[in-house]
């Protein structure tokens, strides 16, 4: 669950150091930036199972979408302008979220925002490769599949940890080790978020 975290770093550093040669808008190199922090915290989380790396997984989450929302709704502009109102709506957000969760220490909080965010993110690039961009569909909806996948291995895992832990003791290593599939989500939300960054 470590060394899956890979995923969450190096493309992302790859695609900020392009987008720096490029000369994109920052927002993207934010983008890649934020996806890389995710990475660092997951896997300084998942290398010490200590609560305060947890929350270097969890609330780079909530901040990195927050980046990402911005970017879909600020990919029509003409130039380079920046939208403040967007911006203090998502730092808002962000830390409401972060005090909140700080305070609660629950979980499921944490899931619903992150939830949420997916969730504009999710519906904002479905209506761009609909409706605005056809030509991104491949690349888009790509991205969606490979999330959800993702995001479904890890409800596997989570429902089945227990029964899947005793399987996995009875396979050979090797075997064991591709049913981790806490790994791949890491591998496949990484990856898709990615994607996700390039749509």
């Amino acid at each position: 669950n470590t060394v899956s975290n890979l995923i969450f770093i190096l493309p992302p550093i790859y695609g900020a150091i392009q987008t720096y040669k490029d000369g994109l808008e920052k927002r993207y190199l934010a983008a890649y930036l934020c996806l890389t922090a995710v990475g660092l915290g997951s896997w300084c989380f998942h290398m010490t199972l200590k609560y305060e790396m947890q929350l270097l997984d969890e609330l780079p989450m909530i901040y990195s979408c927050c980046v990402f929302v911005y970017c879909l709704y600020e990919c029509f502009k003409y130039k380079n302008t920046v939208n403040y109102p967007l911006l203090f709506v998502l730092i808002t957000y962000s830390f409401v979220v972060s005090i909140v969760y700080l305070n609660l220490k629950e979980p499921v909080f944490h899931q619903i925002m992150y939830g949420t965010l997916v969730s504009i993110i999710v519906l904002r690039s479905v209506y761009i490769v609909l409706w605005v961009y056809p030509w991104l569909r491949g690349l888009g909806y790509t991205s969606l599949t490979v999330f959800l996948m993702g995001f479904f291995l890890w409800n596997v895992d989570n429902i089945f940890c227990d029964k899947l832990r005793a399987l996995r003791e009875k396979m050979p290593p090797v075997v064991g080790a591709v049913t981790q599939f806490h790994a791949w989500w890491h591998i496949l939300t990484g990856l898709g978020s990615y994607l996700h960054i390039l749509l």
